[in-house]
């Protein structure tokens, strides 16, 4: 099977909107979470939020693209116009090469909202413009990527809830493997709006701790009270081994494995046997040992029972306390559909930089967390191999196995 290397990566982010910034977040660990005191307007139980700027395209894309891009479509495009660049690949590679375009994507509710509320107000469909269709498709982030960029391989959303960006990827490697790809441009976008967070926030998922949003998000804390919504985009570019030599590209890492499993369960409340597999399986694949993993970048989104039935999963498979464990959604909140592809890149700036951003707000363990290795604060540390899990609703599992090169 054909060997898969990263050679580009791109990021909006809470943490920054290029790799030197969201590197320099990660290690004096900055928090992105700020308290949005609209929401409290609107009667939001929770108010806190992660802040991603909104990117300026006037003058870089042409109106007639930009009016068919939703928020998600807009990160998407950024970091994707980033990681191409990161990867040395231009628009001439583009045009006569067969690249593939798969990104994590499961709502686009702020357009949904926006079409809908018009229709009511004026009581006439035309008013919703000609884009307002194209922003409201799931679909959105590829179909509108796809166009702008050329892209002329496989064209996918992958919908598989906060699992979309990990999946995106695992299933863009599985392509390059088989020879189905040369290069697939993968990722995972996630709008950040009311309309997007407003259910979540309805079923009292949402930490509450608003006197100090630094402090809110507490992946694997005895005292966590919930997670807090974020989002942006992250793009990774992955190929084929062979391609990247043959263009002399920046080789920046090898996707050895990529697990998955479903726990055919509770829609909303994960269980450690599905979790346990996805994890067993992408190490399987990987062809590594437990003990070749150097790190290992949570699900664990702040909330009690995600957190510690995937606490109770990584004791399974690593045992007690060997590895280093931490979640970056301590420091950007859970950025849902986006996350599994910047919590890559986020481990992939670890790698590259020698370090572990610690999990910050981590205090007191729990019953299970204390089982598990969780520096609090960055520690200098070298590793060569990353394992990255992420699930989502439904029980949708995947685990991705990463090795420097």
């Amino acid at each position: 099977m054909n060997r898969v290397v990263i050679t580009g990566m791109g990021i909006w982010s809470c943490l920054g909107t290029t790799l030197d910034e969201v590197r320099q977040s990660l290690y004096t660990g900055k928090s992105g979470i700020v308290l949005d005191p609209v929401r409290k307007e609107m009667g939001f139980r929770s108010g806190l939020t992660s802040f991603v700027p909104k990117p300026e395209l006037k003058g870089e894309l042409p109106r007639s693209q930009r009016v068919y891009m939703p928020e998600p479509a807009q990160y998407a495009y950024c970091a994707t116009r980033d990681a191409l660049r990161d990867a040395g690949i231009d628009q001439e590679y583009l045009n006569t090469h067969e690249v593939g375009l798969l990104y994590g994507n499961d709502s686009t509710a702020d357009a949904v909202y926006n079409s809908v509320q018009k229709i009511i107000d004026k009581k006439d469909t035309m008013l919703c413009g000609s884009g307002a269709i194209f922003q409201s498709m799931n679909s959105t982030v590829t179909m509108n990527l796809g166009v702008i960029f050329s892209l002329k391989g496989i064209n996918l959303t992958v919908s598989g809830a906060c699992a979309s960006g990990s999946h995106a990827i695992g299933l863009g490697a599985l392509l390059i493997q088989n020879g189905l790809q040369e290069m697939v441009v993968c990722g995972g976008a996630q709008e950040v709006n009311m309309a997007a967070t407003g259910s979540f926030d309805g079923i009292s998922a949402f930490s509450t701790r608003e006197d100090n949003p630094a402090a809110a998000s507490r992946p694997f804390d005895r005292d966590r009270d919930g997670l807090v919504p974020g989002g942006g985009a992250a793009t990774v570019i992955l190929e084929s081994y062979e391609s990247a030599v043959r263009r002399g590209a920046p080789i920046l890492a090898e996707v050895l494995g990529y697990g998955f499993s479903a726990n055919g369960d509770h829609i909303s409340s994960p269980n450690v046997d599905g979790p346990t597999r996805s994890l067993e399986m992408a190490i399987r694949r990987a062809g590594v040992q437990v003990g070749d993993i150097g790190y290992v970048n949570a699900h664990a989104t702040s909330t009690h029972v995600g957190d510690a039935n995937e606490a109770k999963a990584l004791l399974r498979v690593f045992g007690e306390r060997t590895v280093p464990v931490t979640s970056t959604k301590s420091q950007t909140g859970h950025e849902m559909w986006m996350a599994g592809a910047s919590e890559v890149v986020y481990s992939m700036l670890m790698m590259k930089n020698g370090f572990i951003g610690g999990s910050i707000n981590f205090e007191h363990p729990d019953e299970d967390s204390e089982h598990l290795l969780i520096p609090a604060t960055t520690i200098e540390r070298h590793f060569d191999v990353f394992l990255s899990n992420s699930f989502g609703f439904g029980g949708t599992n995947s685990t991705l196995v990463i090795k420097n090169l």
